[in-house]
C-alpha cells in the first residue's frame, strides 16, 4: 500500500515544513530584490533627466554658428601710415606683415632686400607689424622701430628695423634704448616714446589690417595684393614681380 506525502513522520514533515519555508522566503526577497532594482533604474534615469519622473525635455537646437567673414583684399598702400622703402613711382608694392622677433622673418629679409637691389625703379617695400603672441618683444620692438621713426623720418625707421633683425637674439629694452643712440636718435626723447607706449597703436592696426586679409603667420609679403606666405628663396619672389611687371 503507497503512502502519501502527508502520511510521513513527525520528522519528515518537519523537514519538509522547513524547505518550503526557506523557499518560499527566498521567493518574496527575490521579488522585492527585483522591484527594487527595477524601480531604481527608473528612478536614476528620471534624476538623469532632471528629476522629472523620467520625462526628458525635447533638445533646444544650437545656435547656428556664423561663417568667418572671408579675408578681404589687403590694404593698399598709404604714404600718410605706412613705412616705405624703394622706388617712389613703383609697378610693385611688396607689402610685409612681419615680426621682428620672428626668425622665418629675419630668414626672409635677404631675397626682399635682393629685390629691391635687383628692380631699383620698380619695387618699393612695405613693412608692417604683425607681432605673434608667443613672441614676448614683437610687440614692443614693433614700438620701437615706430618711436624711431616718429622721432627720425622715414630714414630711422628703416636703420632700427635693420638693427633689430640683425641683432634678434638681444632683443628688449635696453637694446632698443642703446640702438637709438647708434643710429643718431635722443635718447630721452627715444626712451620717454617707448616707455608711454604712444605707439603701440600703430603696431595694433597695423595687425589688424593683416587680420582682415587673412594673414596667419609671418612673413606674409603681398606681391600687388597677391600673397606668398613664409620665407621663400628668393627665386620665387622674383618670379612672382616679373609676373606682376608683365600684368
Amino acid at each position: 500500500m503507497s503512502q502519501s506525502f502527508f502520511d510521513g513522520g513527525n520528522k519528515t514533515m518537519f523537514f519538509s515544513g522547513l524547505f518550503l519555508g526557506v523557499a518560499a522566503s527566498a521567493l518574496v526577497g527575490f521579488g522585492l530584490v527585483f522591484s527594487l532594482v527595477w524601480n531604481g533604474s527608473a528612478l536614476g534615469a528620471g534624476l538623469a533627466a532632471g528629476g522629472n519622473g523620467g520625462y526628458v525635455a525635447p533638445s533646444v537646437p544650437s545656435q547656428p554658428v556664423a561663417p568667418a567673414a572671408p579675408a578681404g583684399p589687403v590694404k593698399p598702400y598709404d604714404s600718410k601710415t605706412d613705412w616705405a622703402i624703394g622706388a617712389s613711382n613703383a609697378k610693385v608694392t611688396l607689402i610685409e606683415y612681419s615680426d621682428f622677433q620672428c626668425p622665418f622673418c629675419q630668414r626672409h629679409l635677404p631675397s626682399v632686400k635682393q629685390a629691391l637691389a635687383d628692380y631699383p625703379n620698380d619695387v618699393r617695400l612695405v613693412y608692417r607689424h604683425y607681432p605673434l603672441s608667443f613672441h614676448p618683444e614683437a610687440q614692443k620692438s614693433g614700438e620701437a622701430s615706430e618711436c624711431a621713426g616718429k622721432l627720425g623720418g622715414n630714414e630711422k625707421f628703416w636703420a632700427m628695423h635693420d638693427e633689430l633683425f640683425a641683432n634678434q637674439s638681444l632683443l628688449g629694452r635696453q637694446m632698443y634704448i642703446d640702438t637709438a643712440k647708434k643710429i643718431g636718435l635722443n635718447e630721452a626723447n627715444f626712451t620717454k616714446c617707448l616707455d608711454s607706449g604712444e605707439t603701440a597703436n600703430q603696431v595694433s592696426e597695423d595687425a589688424a589690417s593683416g587680420n582682415a586679409a587673412g594673414v596667419e603667420g609671418t612673413p606674409a609679403t603681398y606681391v600687388n595684393g597677391a600673397l606668398i606666405s613664409g620665407a621663400v628663396p628668393y627665386a620665387e619672389l622674383k618670379a612672382a614681380i616679373d609676373a606682376a611687371l608683365k600684368n
